[in-house]
């Protein structure tokens, strides 16, 4: 691609959470590694990442400010969470939700980010009892755009009413690119046939998303023909898989700061087996957008049963795609990319 942008690559730490939980990488391998493949602006999720959490103590801040510097990488973004039910029996006061976004808000000042993801329960009200809070810290507060939701979706059109009526620039949106899924994500359709699937089910199931049939009717259609609960589960899951042309977000380009490069499975061809990154990438460029891509690799767990899990190896190939599509002179080989990323053992207090 030569068209000029300003389009940077990043990563979620979201990535690395096999390794993490298994204790083969520390946060500070995860930086490292960021650094390696060129992915500058790190996405890290306080809840998941911060031991202590939501008070680490001053020490842990100094210790990720001198990571920053180290590696030469940004905080670019913070995930937050709402656990609107946390309290038996009832959801969260509005005055609650806002007090914990508000917690995090200062969590992600203080870790230096510029955005702030909200999930995407997030109330409209929350979002807009915050944004006056985000604009002190010169934070923006994006919500997550995630499948099965979209731009017409009902919820979403609650949150555009609250951005446009109060044009606050801390509020916008954080697309998941999981909203692009163009086919069947192989790693899902597989792992249903190991767990005991048959495969006219598995077959019928891949070949109605695929072709944009009525995927809503599948769960019926597999309870008429006796399919048991790993079939009626792979119906539901084609429920949650959503395509769209990818321009629809040039109407919304202007409340959009950061993406979530949603991926499933990057194949040895270098591609995204499901996500059509070759469509997404030039509406990107179109619409100005100049933001981060930052890597968010969700294909773990559809492939823990049969093979060990290599987190890292996907992200380095997901960066040589960007760096292909981005149109940038390729930085780093996968064997030069071992090398220079090389995972230390345990060296953070923080896992």
């Amino acid at each position: 691609m030569s068209t000029a942008h300003q389009i940077k690559r990043g990563v979620s730490f979201y990535s690395y959470q096999e390794e993490c939980f298994l204790k083969k990488m520390s946060l500070e391998d995860c930086v490292r590694e960021a650094a390696a493949i060129g992915a500058f602006g790190v996405e890290v999720i306080p809840e998941q990442s911060m031991t202590g959490y939501p008070n680490p103590g001053d020490g842990f801040y100094r210790q990720w400010d001198e990571w920053m510097e180290k590696y030469g990488t940004t905080t670019i973004a913070t995930d937050l969470f709402i656990d609107t039910k946390r309290y038996p029996g009832r959801v969260m006061t509005l005055d609650e939700m806002t007090e914990s976004v508000r917690r995090d808000l200062d969590i992600a000042k203080r870790l230096g980010a510029r955005h702030v993801r909200a999930i995407i329960n997030t109330p409209p009200e929350v979002m807009e009892a915050c944004a006056s809070y985000a604009e002190q810290l010169e934070l923006t507060l994006l919500l997550e755009v995630h499948a099965p939701f979209h731009y017409e979706h009902p919820w979403i059109l609650r949150h555009l009413d609250v951005m446009h009526r109060l044009q606050s620039p801390a509020l916008g949106f954080m697309p998941d690119m999981g909203t692009f899924v163009e086919r069947f994500p192989r790693v899902m359709s597989e792992r249903a046939l190991r767990d005991g699937a048959r495969s006219r089910f598995v077959d019928l199931a891949v070949e109605t998303y695929n072709n944009r049939g009525d995927v809503h009717g599948l769960m019926d259609t597999f309870n008429y023909m006796g399919g048991n609960p790993v079939e009626l589960g792979i119906a539901r899951l084609s429920t949650f898989l959503t395509w769209n042309d990818p321009r629809v977000m040039l109407e919304h380009m202007p409340f959009i700061h950061h993406i979530q490069a949603k991926f499933y499975e990057m194949t040895d061809d270098g591609v995204e087996y499901s996500i059509p990154y070759d469509k997404i990438i030039p509406v990107l460029v179109e619409g100005g957008y100049d933001g981060y891509l930052s890597s968010e690799y969700e294909g773990n767990r559809h492939i823990q049963d049969v093979s060990e899990v290599d987190s890292v190896d996907q992200v380095r190939r997901q960066h040589r795609m960007f760096e292909r599509l981005l149109g940038e002179e390729p930085m780093f080989h996968t064997a030069a990319a071992v090398g220079a990323g090389a995972i230390a053992e345990g060296d953070s207090n923080v896992r």
